[in-house]
């Protein structure tokens, strides 16, 4: 849905049409769910939270003026509410230590993440994306699934440009670290010679 279809329906949600709200939830739905069960690691809990995010979203919306994108603004909404849930109930994230990298080893990162994007690999790239903490989890689906730009990720996380840029780097190290762990030796391997 572009920037001009979402303001369609959200002014008729303001009109008073709210069965236009389930067209706005169709659209970003499997989006925060998998953000809410990225950060949350608890499927019950990532369904319930976001039924809570899109009450959020309708209660609110007459506070979006479009300042940013609209999915920007849903984003910040979804991953401010998964925080407090985390806040809540105390929860610890499961960090992952890296180990010093070489500029070599991390030119192999796009080549690999690109390639894995491919329709067979998606079970593995979800399972590697879920091993990672969940700001550093939901940074990277927001860049390479949802083609969000430094800025949008930025003001969803609240954070600065130059911290986001920082942090997509070095998500894609401990994302490449993953990936070693979990692909077969030959496939990387063959990344590596692509890369030469």
């Amino acid at each position: 849905m572009s920037k001009i279809e979402d303001q369609v329906y959200i002014n008729k949600v303001l009109s008073g049409d709210s069965n236009s709200f389930s067209i706005i939830v169709d659209r970003y739905k499997d989006l925060i769910f998998t953000m809410a069960i990225r950060m949350l690691k608890n499927r019950d809990e990532a369904e319930e939270v976001t039924q809570d995010i899109f009450v959020k979203i309708f209660k609110s919306l007459s506070k979006f003026k479009g300042n940013s994108k609209f999915s920007t603004w849903i984003y910040k909404i979804a991953y401010n509410t998964c925080l407090d849930v985390l806040k809540k109930y105390n929860k610890q994230n499961n960090f992952i230590p890296i180990d010093e990298y070489t500029g070599n080893q991390l030119s192999t990162v796009e080549n690999i993440f690109d390639s894995l994007v491919l329709k067979e690999q998606q079970i593995i790239i979800q399972k590697c994306l879920n091993l990672l903490p969940y700001e550093e989890s939901i940074l990277l689906t927001l860049y390479y699934y949802e083609d969000q730009s430094l800025e949008e990720i930025s003001k969803v996380l609240t954070i600065s440009h130059t911290n986001a840029k920082v942090k997509l780097f070095r998500s894609r190290k401990k994302l490449e670290n993953i990936l070693r762990t979990q692909l077969p030796t030959e496939i990387i391997e063959d990344y590596e010679r692509r890369a030469k």
